[in-house]
Order: structure tokens, then C-alpha cells, then sequence
């Protein structure tokens, strides 16, 4: 897979572009202005793998917390602003690693400048994050409504503002809920600039569903070698983002945390409660995040041969089921002991 080649920025100490590997996000959705629970989830989603995080600055109160926020975790943060230029001179002094602005909705020209001056001072890196629900209304008109090249002309106005100041240290983000919307936009972009793009299906919905959106969005674009750092929406806890956002890169061979099952859909051939295993074996290795590959298989026939290059895992028969390891069986254990055994496998490996 050959990545688009991209000017590199850091948010924080976390590389992003240039070579990089893909890095992991997701948001904050506690009320910031609640830095004793923001930080508490933050540290939360740090635990599960999170590489950046991102929150909310809706008023002055809330920029207020960033300061205590910053003090109390160990990841980036990026201050996710709107409206109000201002909020964004705050967040700079409060010592945000990183800001991501709207430029249909920060303000004029000027507002603009004044931001990129402040962290340009500071040495913080500015994502120009456009949205296909927010964008400029003369643009809406020129294109007749919300298009891929209206997306990236609203993303160039504001690059070009950052290019006059001789501010670099950008990245980019074209989402939109509609995946296909978001995929012509990104590639549109990805052939005019090489600044760094933060790739993601924005509002893309619940668990299920916004997973099945952001894997065929964010995957098809890091298929085609686009894309330096992700963020999955979903509506539910943020570390369902982190974990699904490292199941497609993982899906992709570029990530390689945590550990990937590989789990047969089940037939009439299988013989122990295969679908009850996998899920407890899945609970289980939730928190661990060194690479592994775990086979769950319903035939005993074909289990360890389809899963060859796993391991470690199982293959059923009739109330029992054989422990492999590397495609090797090492074992025959009751159906009621399977997961106990592997674990106890995984915990020698």
C-alpha cells in the first residue's frame, strides 16, 4: 500500500503526516467545562490505545478548565472551536497542543489572522476542518449546494490565509455524514495540497451503523494510500471510537495493537456454543494491546488448517474443543473449559 506522501506536523509529540503511522482520535463527551470528568475520560480512552484527544471549548468557562484538563493527562489535546475567535486565543494560552477550526463559522478575515498568529507564536498546529453541514452560503450557491469541490474550495480559502502568513503547520479535514460526498471530496483535496488530512465519516451514526460507515469511508481512502490520522464518530462512548478506529487500520495491515479474532460465522458442522465462546474470549482481551491473533473455530476437520496463522485459538468438535497454537493442536479440552485454556495459553505466549 503506497501512503500519499505529506508534509509532517506534531500535536503534541504525537507525529502526524510525513511517514507517520496512522494515528488514533476521538473526542471528548463529557462537559469540559467538568475538567475533574474530562479528565477522567481522557485518561480513559489514553488506557485504551487513544493517541490524540479533542474537546469541545464552547464558552470562556470552558476554556477556563483547559488549564486543570491539561495538568492531569498525558495525551495531546486539541481545542475544537467554533463561533468565537476568541475561545481559540484562550485555549493557545491555556496550553493546548492543537486547534481545529471551522472556517464557515470562526469568523472574518481578521479573526482568523489573529489565531493563526497565536499559534503560530506557540508552535501549535491548526487543523482546517470543513463540514459538509456548515459551509460558507456563497459557496453553497456558486456550487448549488453542498459538493466535493465546494468543500475544497471552503478548505483552500482558508489555506490559502494560513500560506500568506507563512503558517505551515496544518492539516485538513473534508467530512460529511455521506460517504461518498466525503471520499470525492478528500481525493479532490489530496491532488492540490500536501498538508497532512485527518480522514473520518462525520455524524455517521450509532455503534453499528456508524462502524459499518466509518470502515467502508475511512478504509477506501487508507486503501488508496490517504489519510495520516483518523477519528470514527460514533453516538456512544468514545472508546468504541478508539477501538474501532484501530480494527480497520489493523483490517489494513497499518496498525498492528491489540488483538484481531478471527471467528467462524458457525453451520449446522458446529457443535460446541461457538458464538458464546467467542464473545467471552472478545470481553476478555478487551484491555489487552500487544498484537495478537486469536482463531475460534466450529470444525475440527478444518479449524487449525483456515487458521493456520494465528497464535493461538480453538477449533470445535462435539462438547469439546482442541487448544492450537501456530496451526499446531496442543490440547483437547470439555466445551466448558475452552476459554479458561486459551486464555491460560495466551498468558504463555
Amino acid at each position: 500500500m503506497n501512503r500519499r506522501k505529506t508534509k509532517q506536523v506534531f500535536v503534541g509529540k504525537v507525529q502526524v503526516g510525513g511517514g507517520a503511522p496512522i494515528s488514533v482520535q476521538s473526542m471528548t463527551k463529557t462537559d469540559t467545562r467538568d475538567s475533574l470528568s474530562t479528565v477522567e475520560q481522557i485518561n480513559q480512552l489514553a488506557a485504551g490505545g487513544c493517541e490524540i484527544i479533542r474537546a469541545a471549548v464552547p464558552d470562556l468557562e470552558a476554556a477556563a478548565a483547559l488549564p486543570d484538563i491539561l495538568k492531569g493527562i498525558s495525551i495531546p489535546l486539541v481545542a475544537d472551536i467554533h463561533f468565537d475567535h476568541r475561545l481559540a486565543l484562550e485555549a493557545i494560552k491555556a496550553g493546548v497542543d492543537g486547534l481545529r477550526i471551522n472556517p464557515g463559522n470562526i469568523g472574518s478575515r481578521i479573526k482568523v489572522e489573529e489565531v493563526v498568529r497565536a499559534a503560530q507564536g506557540n508552535g501549535i498546529p491548526i487543523r482546517i476542518g470543513v463540514n459538509a453541514g456548515s459551509l460558507e452560503k456563497e459557496l453553497l450557491s456558486k456550487f448549488g449546494g453542498v459538493t466535493p469541490a465546494a468543500m475544497v474550495e471552503s478548505a483552500m480559502r482558508h489555506i490559502n490565509i494560513l500560506e500568506d502568513l507563512n503558517f505551515a503547520d496544518i492539516k485538513i479535514s473534508l467530512k460529511a455524514s455521506h460517504v461518498p460526498l466525503m471520499l470525492e471530496a478528500y481525493r479532490l483535496m489530496a491532488e492540490k495540497v500536501d498538508y497532512p488530512l485527518h480522514i473520518g465519516v462525520t455524524e455517521s451514526g450509532t455503534l453499528r451503523s456508524g462502524t459499518v460507515k466509518s470502515a467502508v469511508g475511512i478504509g477506501i481512502l487508507l486503501a488508496e494510500g490517504i489519510g495520516d490520522t483518523i477519528r470514527v464518530s460514533l453516538t456512544g462512548h468514545p472508546s468504541h471510537e478508539v477501538r474501532v478506529g484501530f480494527d480497520i487500520l489493523k483490517t489494513l495491515g497499518l496498525r498492528s495493537r491489540g488483538v484481531e479474532i478471527i471467528s467462524c460465522p458457525t453451520c449446522g458442522r458446529t457443535e460446541i456454543d461457538l458464538i458464546r465462546i467467542t464473545g467471552e474470549v472478545e470481553e476478555k482481551l478487551q484491555g489487552f494491546d500487544r498484537p495478537l491473533k486469536v482463531a475460534i473455530m466450529g470444525c475440527v476437520v478444518n479449524g487449525p488448517g483456515e487458521a493456520r496463522g494465528a497464535d493461538v485459538g480453538i477449533a470445535g468438535g462435539k462438547g469439546f474443543g482442541l487448544i492450537f497454537r501456530k496451526g499446531e493442536i496442543i490440547r483437547k479440552v470439555p466445551e466448558d473449559s475452552l476459554v479458561e485454556e486459551l486464555l491460560r495459553e495466551i498468558e504463555t505466549l
